[in-house]
């Protein structure tokens, strides 16, 4: 059975891509957590990571340690990965690819803290054009491809790879279109990110770096965590 390495999933946006893909296409893996460390984790993430980051994907003595990676070894062994559809298949993995090395400014102004509720304080042009983007691109997909996803009737890839900018816009109340905002909808319903989201706010650690990350975006409205333990 592949063994996925991810961190704490209030804050991973990383390993929620291929954490929701693996579970919503019914792909059995054991999950191996392990929460991030004030300053650093990268010397204990190194014991099983070679670059000291998560996700990593272990699959007997395959490691493959990059989220894009994970999820194309993944389609090399099991249906449903990407789209069937040859057209709807080369969308996905571009809107993927674009997410995986863009959006810098939606990624830093909103970090990913799935528990939380924040007001922020100001949304600067380099945000702006990246949710301008960001709407545009989803309004592509599920225009040409007729949804309910963003390739078509079925969730693949490209969805796991913004199911994190999900949690982002339930968090930070982001301003998109009617039909983008139906989407996020969609996606935090679905039985894997309801999982995510419950065993989220129960989890015990709290990690000052992300904390302070997301106080400097905004103000704190909210805060619905029940650490355990």
């Amino acid at each position: 059975m592949y063994r996925l390495h991810i961190a704490n999933k209030h804050y991973s946006s990383w390993s929620l891509r291929p954490w929701v893909l693996m579970r919503e296409l019914d792909i059995p893996f054991d999950e191996q957590l392990s929460a991030f460390e004030p300053d650093s984790s990268w010397t204990r993430f190194r014991d099983f990571s070679p670059t000291g980051l998560v996700p990593c994907l272990v699959d007997e003595q395959q490691v493959v340690w990059e989220s894009l990676a994970i999820v194309e070894y993944l389609a090399e062994r099991h249906p449903g990965v990407w789209p069937s559809d040859a057209a709807a298949r080369a969308w996905a993995r571009c809107a993927s690819a674009e997410m995986h090395a863009g959006f810098s400014a939606l990624r830093s102004q909103c970090p990913m803290s799935c528990g939380v509720r924040v007001r922020l304080e100001r949304h600067d042009e380099v945000l702006r054009r990246d949710l301008a983007r960001l709407d545009e691109l989803w309004q592509q997909g599920l225009t040409r491809f007729g949804g309910p996803f963003l390739a078509g009737e079925a969730f693949t890839a490209v969805d796991a790879f913004f199911a994190p900018v999900a949690f982002r816009v339930q968090t930070f109340s982001l301003p998109l279109s009617e039909a983008s905002l139906a989407y996020v909808e969609r996606l935090l319903a679905l039985p894997a990110m309801q999982q995510w989201y419950a065993e989220a706010l129960v989890e015990p650690w709290i990690d000052p770096q992300h904390e302070d990350e997301v106080e400097a975006g905004g103000t704190v409205l909210a805060d619905y965590r029940q650490p355990q333990g």
